[in-house]
């Protein structure tokens, strides 16, 4: 980079910090590709670092890059930014010979990250994690261009380890992750999660009114995921009987849109408890978590550092379908500073009720677990990741 472009650079980086100047010559913006996705646990963190970023530099030239026919293709628009599709693929580890169209993709893929990069010219490219960080975080760190990782989990995913060598910060969530990258890179600063999760009394009461509960009675939320989870589905389905018995007790139950119609049927035909309340989908999640007791959820990255804010007991079901069990070490991670109950999926259809309606009662154990999770809690995630940023912009201009 020549001197004059540096000095260009350095003034685009100061210049929202500087007084202004009547003669100031406008400075064009800073630029920053952001990439990852595949779940929603990739795709809202990516968005609150964009929105910290845009916070910070309002006129910043933010280019997502995902990857083709996955959420964040329809999930980042939505949020207003702009993003372009890789054709990349995850690799089949049971059927190898699926794999030659998946290295096809991937030679393309990096090909055309090559391109994004060469074209937008970013001055930091971000990872997430996901297919699509993988090509295009190599692709901006050949080019000389500073990366920074945001790792979600207490175990590291592959791709965010095979980048980390190259990487000049990895922003983590989880003590203890210098077993996965070099430790003078790492920086604990959380995940980014939704800025308009508040407990309040207000939200509490409005949450009775909203779901149809009584106030007078213990709360339990059950969330499965826009989408749900077969086992937490099939575990409250088989406990029918004992949580219709418990009179003090009432149930949130979040099935997700791909199991609502099948529970639906069973709710027609009666099946369902009068203290079950079933939905699709929950859209205001201030309620809920306002009035919830007591959380079964999967143990999604995203999901504990939301519990974690809130200082809310919860019951983690890891979900076996995930890449290298993470979700089982995010739980334990919780369980072994007693600050979450875990019951494994394998268990679950027979334990987890049995566990959860006897938590939701013990009141000194419902406590601690609130005062042990809260502890851990990172706030302002986004913001800290982009303070880092912004000392790796005034380091590299």
């Amino acid at each position: 980079m020549n001197a004059n472009k540096q000095q260009n650079n350095s003034q685009a980086i100061n210049s929202h910090h500087a007084p202004s100047r009547s003669r100031q010559v406008a400075q064009p913006p800073l630029r920053f590709i952001i990439s990852g996705g595949g779940t929603g646990g990739h795709i809202f963190p990516a968005i609150s670092i964009a929105n910290a970023i845009k916070e910070r530099w309002p006129d910043a030239d933010i280019l997502f890059v995902g990857a083709e026919d996955r959420m964040e293709m329809e999930r980042v628009p939505a949020a207003g930014y702009k993003i372009v599709g890789l054709p990349v693929a995850g690799f089949d580890r049971k059927n190898l010979l699926k794999n030659v169209s998946v290295v096809a993709k991937l030679l393309r893929s990096l090909r055309k990250a090559r391109n994004i990069i060469n074209n937008f010219k970013p001055h930091i490219a971000v990872g997430v994690g996901g297919y699509a960080s993988g090509p295009t975080l190599r692709a901006a760190a050949a080019k000389g261009v500073p990366t920074v990782l945001q790792e979600q989990n207490s175990y590291a995913g592959v791709t965010n380890k095979m980048l980390a060598q190259k990487a000049a910060k990895i922003c983590v969530a989880y003590e203890g992750m210098e077993r996965f990258f070099p430790k003078e890179k790492i920086v604990l600063t959380g995940n980014p999660t939704r800025q308009d999760l508040v407990i309040s009394a207000e939200n509490r009461q409005n949450g009775y009114k909203h779901f149809g509960l009584n106030p007078d009675k213990k709360t339990i939320l059950m969330l499965g995921g826009s989408l749900g989870a077969r086992t937490l589905n099939d575990s409250i389905v088989e406990s029918f009987p004992k949580i219709g018995k418990s009179g003090d007790v009432q149930i949130i139950w979040q099935c997700g849109n791909y199991y609502f119609k099948e529970m639906s049927d069973l709710q027609a035909q009666g099946k369902i408890p009068a203290n079950v309340f079933l939905f699709d989908f929950v859209s205001r999640m201030d309620y809920a978590y306002s009035v919830a007791d007591l959380i079964i959820s999967r143990a999604g990255a995203g999901s504990i550092s939301e519990f974690c804010l809130l200082g809310k007991p919860v019951v983690l079901v890891p979900s076996p379908n995930v890449a290298e069990d993470h979700q089982t070490q995010n739980a334990l991670a919780l369980v072994k500073k007693d600050a979450a109950v875990m019951v494994s999926d394998a268990n679950a259809r027979a334990l987890l009720f049995d566990t959860a309606l006897g938590l939701v009662n013990d009141e000194e154990k419902l406590k601690l677990l609130s005062k042990n999770i809260l502890k851990l809690a990172q706030k302002d995630s986004a913001k800290r990741i982009v303070e880092e940023i912004g000392q790796l912009l005034a380091v590299s201009n």
